[in-house]
């Protein structure tokens, strides 16, 4: 062997992890392009103009319409809670913006259009739409129902479908707009037990990537679309969910929604391709593109241990899906401290 080969191995490690140093770097700094809070710039591109954000009653969708409700925003509230939907329109105008509710099944495109309909009769504008209606079943695949699989896929990815299509053909037409949809860091990672849910989100990136592609391809450069990835979180998606697990819903080391309300914020007035919330969500994703496959192994492991070994037992259910739950109207869902005290009380396992 060559004198010099050793040396030019450990140059060649060496220049590979100098590489993805910087890869991860640069991420990081992206993610950090998104502030934690808001400023007055931002406060005026949102005072005044008119955001649709479906999925409002409760979770990431409630926390946008509040927050662009305190900046002077005119907001479009749907979700299938009518009553709901009304307490937190109360809520907006007390915090200085003007709400329209416009109960909404997303899954029907009939409401769907209904929505865009009701929006422009009011406002006369839509200045971004925020797609956030979502849904989940929990539980091996084959254990869920056929059916209960089929209206996540109703729900996640036709809804966000319909919006969509409302959104840009109205963009079309006034020439401007912003399209925001909710994606997930699984529909880069996929979990296991989450199939159809995982499914959905990964169709909703590859649905945003083709309509940028259009959009740049006819010269639409004042229409934009973003996606959202985040990490898990605990809002009240986890009470909401279908569930046939055997466990109650969980999964490990989730993130307070807050930061990501503020990202889906930002991306209705600040459009990026994609934007992954918080080091968790860009630490998976870099994971994913460096070591493939290990991501999915790890989180595999990671969601197994929580929601089969660990959780504490509870019946199945449909939850959400068809019937809208009286139960989880808030941004936080309490899920954190529910696992904390479901911990804190298990027995330990005999030896």
């Amino acid at each position: 062997m060559p004198k010099g080969r050793p040396m030019n191995i450990v140059s060649s490690v060496r220049t590979g992890w100098h590489h993805a140093c910087v890869t991860l770097a640069c991420l990081v700094l992206v993610g950090c392009a998104v502030p934690a809070r808001l400023g007055e710039n931002d406060r005026a591109r949102v005072a005044g103009r008119t955001f649709v954000v479906t999925g409002a009653s409760s979770g990431l969708g409630r926390g946008a319409a509040i927050r662009l409700a305190e900046y002077g925003g005119n907001v479009v509230l749907a979700a299938r809670r009518a009553a709901v939907l009304e307490q937190l329109a109360d809520q907006l105008r007390a915090a200085g913006g003007q709400a329209l509710v416009v109960p909404t099944d997303v899954s029907r495109p009939e409401e769907v259009q209904h929505l865009a309909a009701m929006a422009m009769s009011r406002f006369g504008r839509i200045d971004a739409w925020i797609n956030d209606a979502a849904v989940a079943a929990i539980g091996p695949f084959e254990q869920v129902p056929v059916e209960d699989h089929a209206r996540v896929v109703d729900v996640n990815l036709k809804g966000t479908l319909f919006g969509s299509y409302a959104a840009l053909r109205q963009f079309r037409r006034q020439g401007f707009g912003t399209l925001v949809n909710v994606a997930s860091v699984e529909g880069r990672i996929p979990l296991a037990y989450h199939a159809s849910y995982a499914a959905t989100k990964a169709a909703i990136l590859a649905l945003d990537a083709a309509l940028i592609q259009e959009l740049r391809i006819r010269g639409s450069t004042g229409i934009q679309v973003a996606s959202v990835l985040p990490w898990a979180l605990d809002t009240p998606f986890w009470d909401h969910a279908a569930n046939y697990s055997g466990g109650t819903p969980r999964i490990a080391s989730m993130d307070d929604p807050a930061p990501t309300v503020n990202a889906v914020v930002w991306a209705a007035i600040h459009p990026a391709k994609e934007v992954a919330p918080g080091f968790k969500a860009q630490a998976a994703l870099l994971g994913d593109q460096l070591w493939p496959g290990l991501a999915e192994r790890l989180a595999a492991g990671v969601v197994h241990r929580s929601q089969i070994e660990t959780a504490p037992p509870a019946p199945p259910t449909s939850g959400s899906l068809y019937i809208p739950l009286a139960i989880g109207t808030t941004v936080e869902g309490g899920a954190r401290a529910r696992m904390a005290e479901e911990d804190r009380n298990r027995q330990p396992i005999p030896r």
